[in-house]
């Protein structure tokens, strides 16, 4: 059976995270918490769970923190969550069986359940490079909206992550970050033009928003 570390990064988390953990605990090899900035109980709650609590300096950029994280993780594979995500815990025997078949996969996909309709049922799911080969030459890219490229041999799964967010975040966080890079002249990639397009008309920026969308499509 394929070793499973999970990587996470959290901040004043302490509603969320125990969730989070309590239904990973007995299927991962090594929990990774890595703090950026608690001023709530989320280090102690973290602390019933593991004893590899690490802190990072916030610094608007969600892939060095994530990628901090990943060079802790010892197993074979790493993995990561968002302290707000949920795995059901009808699908653990499915996530122990799936361990037994990872020795050849670099990268795992696994559908990323988001929104959810009135009766709790999935209304918006799309797959999401979940696990991944360690030592692989994988690690997150991007600021914001950070993502893992997939390559190599590329294994789904049919096990869902659940988003079940409870509080609203920093809803300027990422329309700060993009901003900031613009004004420290970064080469934006589609995917973030993309994404900072979508930002923009959510501000109701609407002539910028074109803007950068025009860009994106060119």
């Amino acid at each position: 059976m394929s070793t499973i570390s999970l990587c996470m990064i959290v901040k004043d988390e302490e509603e969320t995270l125990g969730r989070c953990l309590d239904g990973m605990k007995d299927l991962v090899d090594e929990i990774i918490l890595v703090d950026t900035g608690s001023s709530d109980g989320t280090k102690e709650i973290a602390a019933l769970y593991t004893d590899q609590i690490y802190d990072c300096i916030w610094e608007d950029d969600f892939s060095r923190a994530r990628n901090f994280a990943l060079s802790k993780g010892k197993g074979e594979y790493l993995m990561w969550m968002d302290a707000d995500d949920v795995l059901d815990r009808r699908y653990a025997k499915d996530f122990l069986e799936m361990k037994e078949r990872l020795g050849a996969a670099d990268v795992i996909m696994m559908p990323y359940v988001t929104q959810f309709d009135s009766r709790g049922e999935p209304a918006f799911v799309y797959e999401r490079e979940r696990i991944f080969r360690n030592h692989g030459g994988f690690w997150f890219q991007g600021r914001v909206h950070e993502a893992v490229t997939p390559s190599g041999i590329i294994q789904r799964e049919k096990i869902p992550i659940e988003h079940r967010k409870i509080k609203q975040g920093d809803p300027d966080r990422n329309l700060r970050i993009y901003e900031t890079m613009e004004k420290e002249g970064v080469k934006f990639s589609g995917r973030e033009l993309y994404y900072y397009g979508r930002e923009l008309l959510a501000h109701r920026q609407f002539c910028r928003g074109k803007e950068i969308f025009e860009a994106f499509l060119r």
